[in-house]
């Protein structure tokens, strides 16, 4: 395959080049804005800068309609209204598909294209539906690594695809993509193998109510024996929230202000199947507040434990915050706050930096049913917004 890159004041001069050099065969892999000249950093022009290349391999000839007298003209690429369109000639009966050699090198392309190309330049030239595809993931604020990737998979699907493809099967490609990447951490809600459960997290990201959520699903889905321990003596409405809670769902509470209180807890739920635990909600920027929770309770013991973020917050908050709570074995995320947002590119950005799952996403205050199982499609659905 022969790959060049071009320099010129506009896309259809770029596109006159390319056809000049390459021939009408060629695919445009990428492009982005550029600044060229100048004198001392100023009168610097805007131009564009575009990856094309052409398969060499030798294509087998267009059969003709027999009636045909004249010589068929060839496909030819023009520019309308900013977008490439292939004219293709009503003599050509037959549909030339990519050679394998072809699929393979422009696969081992994506890892090229990435390196010649800036993850914040100007995209300008993308087809009409992976530009709106972009635009999906720009809203939604996915990682430009993570963006990145998705658009150059998808601009080669698109042109392999014979440059056809309609707006919402190129979001059905992006859906299937993300997916993919999703589906390598692990999902799950409670897993059943560790009797104590644990959900962290900063305040007001609504850890008890998701607790009793959790807690419902447990006894009623599952038939559980089921009994609540809580560690926020920080706050009496807390415990008087969790207590109320408790009481609805039959369930016995046993608060907790240190080490061994928490040992004489576990000592008397020792014939429960599961027991979910309460953390205090405190300023996450505060280091102490993760080691007072090493100070009550044990994480020796038999944990899964749960982080819980809100999807209002930013997602550097976010960042540090998991941080915060790495020096606990955190196994999967919770998220939160779904309703009240519709940004969701920080489920995708943070499971796949931290390679953690998601159990669960809430959709509500209420309990028990305001909080679906998570899954790949269930995460993806939230960000491409389709089936």
């Amino acid at each position: 395959m022969k790959i060049k890159k071009y320099v010129a004041n506009s896309m259809p001069e770029a596109m006159k080049q390319i056809r000049a050099e390459l021939g009408n065969d060629a695919v445009i892999l990428n492009s982005k804005m550029v600044h060229t000249g100048g004198f001392l950093g100023f009168f610097k022009k805007k131009g564009i800068e575009v990856i094309a290349a052409v398969d060499p391999t030798p294509k087998a000839e267009p059969k003709l309609k027999e009636k045909a007298k004249k010589e068929p003209e060839k496909p030819s690429l023009k520019i309308e209204h900013g977008k490439e369109v292939i004219n293709k000639s009503p003599e050509i009966n037959t549909v030339i598909k990519p050679s394998e050699e072809l699929l393979k090198e422009l696969s081992e392309l994506k890892g090229m294209i990435k390196n010649l190309s800036s993850p914040t330049s100007e995209r300008i030239s993308y087809p009409e539906p992976v530009q709106e595809a972009a635009k999906i993931l720009t809203s939604q604020e996915v990682d430009n690594e993570i963006k990145e990737e998705i658009l150059t998979i998808l601009l080669e699907k698109w042109y392999l695809n014979g440059g056809q493809g309609a707006n919402e099967v190129v979001k059905g490609w992006m859906k299937d993509l993300l997916s993919e990447k999703l589906a390598k951490v692990p999902f799950g809600e409670i897993t059943f193998t560790k009797k104590y459960v644990n959900v962290v997290g900063p305040t007001g990201v609504g850890k008890t109510t998701t607790l009793a959520k959790m807690a419902a699903e447990c006894s009623l889905k599952y038939k559980k024996k089921v009994a609540l321990i809580t560690t926020d003596t920080y706050r009496i409405a807390a415990i008087e929230q969790l207590k109320t809670y408790a009481k609805i769902l039959s369930m016995p509470l046993e608060v907790c202000y240190n080490l061994d209180d928490f040992k004489k807890a576990c000592d008397s739920f020792r014939d429960f199947d599961v027991v979910l635990i309460d953390t205090a909600g405190r300023n996450f920027r505060n280091k102490q507040y993760v080691e007072d929770l090493k100070g009550i309770i044990d994480y020796n013991n038999e944990m899964e434990t749960f982080l819980v973020l809100a999807l209002t917050a930013k997602q550097r908050d976010m960042e540090d915050i998991y941080e915060q709570f790495s020096t606990i074995d955190i196994d999967r995320f919770i998220f939160t706050k779904s309703d009240e947002t519709s940004n969701y590119g920080a489920m995708l950005n943070l499971t796949h930096k931290y390679n953690k799952g998601i159990a669960y996403i809430t959709t509500g205050q209420n309990v028990p049913d305001d909080m679906i199982l998570a899954n790949p499609n269930v995460v993806t659905k939230f960000i491409v917004g389709v089936e």
